[in-house]
């Protein structure tokens, strides 16, 4: 039987994953960034200047645009996804949900950099994101040493998003549609770790919401009626989830 890797070992892979993949975000950031009033045309098949994109991965560039990148993130998404990945790695160790959570956290960044663009969650992301979290964790649950239970990822998902769901249909204004289709995949990752972990990381989303809509009131940079987009803190709630339930599995 092979020796696992070190802890140093896997950490630096999972950076070096980490900071590959963020080199292929900026793309689908531009083409998924379609604001609300435009939202029937899915995505952008264009650059700004009219050409056309051609494929989903990689720089935010066309040939028709030489040295020009409309969209900003070819140092920042790399940086970030890498350092997410790498505590993920130092947080879950050689368990095979560790696959699960470096292939969903690329995923997640994307969907935070367009919530943060153009306050949306676009379909395409978000609904088949729920899928493939349940089906890995699926996978994940049928092989050894792993630390959670697929049973209380599904029903933490279906939770989850019941919750969302009450909170929208009482303040839509507050909380829109596409957060409880997100919350369809933070309920899936927070629940493989038990109940404890999914309280755990929403409570930290909305508390991170609310402090940031806080500061920005404090700052004159916000009113009542100012939108904020939640998605970035139901992602980051979910991964301090994720980090505090590896930790603690």
């Amino acid at each position: 039987m092979p020796t696992p890797p070190g802890p140093l070992t896997l950490i630096l892979v999972a950076a070096l994953w980490g900071a590959l993949a963020g080199t292929l975000l900026p793309r689908p950031a531009y083409r998924f960034s379609v604001p609300a009033e435009r939202a029937d045309e899915g995505w952008y098949a264009t650059c700004p200047e009219g050409h056309p994109v051609r494929g989903w991965l990689g720089r935010a560039g066309c040939g028709g645009c030489p040295g020009m990148s409309y969209a900003p993130g070819a140092l920042l998404l790399p940086t970030v996804t890498a350092l997410l990945c790498a505590a993920l790695a130092a947080a879950t160790g050689n368990r095979p949900e560790l696959a699960v959570w470096l292939l969903l956290a690329p995923a997640g960044v994307l969907l935070a950099v367009v919530d943060v663009r153009v306050q949306r969650l676009p379909d395409p992301l978000t609904l088949p994101l729920a899928a493939v979290a349940l089906a890995l964790l699926g996978g994940t649950a049928l092989l050894p040493e792993h630390a959670g239970r697929w049973t209380t990822a599904l029903l933490g998902s279906l939770a989850l998003a019941v919750g969302h769901l009450l909170l929208h249909l009482l303040n839509p204004a507050g909380l829109a549609f596409g957060d409880v289709k997100l919350a369809l995949a933070t309920g899936a990752v927070l629940g493989w770790y038990g109940w404890p972990t999914l309280m755990l990381g929403t409570l930290a989303a909305f508390g991170l919401g609310a402090l940031y809509g806080l500061a920005l009131a404090l700052t004159g940079r916000a009113t009542r009626r100012t939108t904020v987009p939640f998605g970035p803190f139901m992602l980051t709630g979910a991964f301090a989830g994720v980090l505090i339930g590896a930790y603690a599995a």
